[in-house]
């Protein structure tokens, strides 16, 4: 879905697909029974998010136990002149998996006269509520929201070559966590490759390690994360033929220090057999379906990830507790 400057176009144009030729509902049907087949079954966080799981995301955001949004957004309240200075007027802002663009306008405001914003997002149902009132504000900039899997190569509107200013990527939230390390080497290789030379990159990064603090974050006491995680059953049942059960599962949170990383699972409450696309499976008592990984890197770890994808780091700013920050990477020739 593209949408140009509000004075030139009253209607949205017709949707831009930024990625592999391929339909989200078939990959989302190919995740789903390859990760249900597997001994450890497991299905990609990505899929967390249909209208549904965006709003009940916004909704976690908000709540005291989750520090990331609202930590990660003093940060780049400090650092945003910072960032503009380095980018320079008329920047291309592409925004990886833009959700709500929550934490656009502070960006956007920041920057000299830029000219574009693409806002990239698996949920085009996020596109369509969150770009309207965005555009409103900025009516200066034109706009290319693009629906996209950030887990693969994208390709960004054909209409980003009229603009000669420098590209700067947007990719907070700390969702370079959700990837497993060799994942997020190549996430970030696609997105260097995506932006093209002399591109900006401002990543945001969770770092704490502290249990304490983690698992309240993704537990919280209100329940509004146990029904993020179990909303991916009602949007299986609704979308492809499933008949789970959500009384039959719960959500559970732990902490691996090993690795490290927070990780998100929905356990079988009993023995039980679940269908989805004509396909059964079989759930044991206390066997769980992982549904997400929150990697918590140290910085002396992201920086040689960052290099190995073609990104150096040009500057990191955390905030006072040291548990979140955002860096600023600028792409290797």
């Amino acid at each position: 879905m593209t949408f140009a400057h509000p004075s030139l176009h009253h209607e949205p144009m017709p949707p831009f697909i930024g990625g592999t030729p391929v339909h989200l509902a078939d990959t989302f049907a190919h995740d789903v029974l390859e990760g249900l087949s597997l001994p450890e079954k497991s299905i990609p966080p990505t899929w967390l998010y249909d209208a549904t799981g965006c709003e009940l995301f916004e909704a976690i955001t908000d709540l005291p136990e989750y520090y990331p949004t609202r930590t990660e957004i003093g940060i780049l309240r400090r650092c945003v002149g910072e960032i503009a200075e380095a980018v320079g007027p008329g920047a291309v802002v592409v925004e990886i998996g833009s959700g709500s663009s929550r934490k656009t306008p502070l960006l956007l405001h920041a920057l000299e006269s830029p000219q574009a914003y693409v806002p990239i997002d698996i949920a085009d149902d996020s596109l369509v509520g969150a770009i309207p009132p965005l555009a409103a504000r900025f009516p200066q900039i034109r706009f290319y929201p693009t629906v996209g899997d950030f887990r693969r190569p994208l390709v960004l509107p054909s209409a980003l070559r009229d603009f000669s200013g420098r590209h700067l990527g947007f990719f907070p939230g700390s969702t370079i966590g959700n990837l497993r390390p060799h994942e997020a080497e190549e996430c970030l290789a696609n997105i260097r490759a995506t932006l093209g030379r002399h591109a900006l990159l401002v990543l945001g990064v969770d770092i704490t390690r502290d249990p304490a603090v983690l698992l309240p974050a993704y537990d919280d006491a209100q329940g509004i994360t146990a029904h993020f995680n179990l909303n991916l059953l009602a949007r299986i049942n609704r979308e492809l033929d499933g008949n789970f059960d959500l009384h039959r599962f719960r959500h559970m949170v732990r902490y691996d220090h090993r690795r490290p990383r927070i990780e998100m699972h929905l356990v079988s409450t009993k023995d039980q057999h679940v269908r989805v696309l004509g396909q059964e499976f079989r759930f044991a008592e206390g066997e769980t379906l992982h549904t997400e990984n929150s990697y918590k890197y140290r910085l002396t770890e992201l920086a040689p990830v960052a290099r190995a994808s073609g990104w150096m780091t040009e500057n990191v700013w955390t905030d006072p507790d040291a548990r979140f920050a955002v860096m600023l990477l600028s792409a290797m020739d």
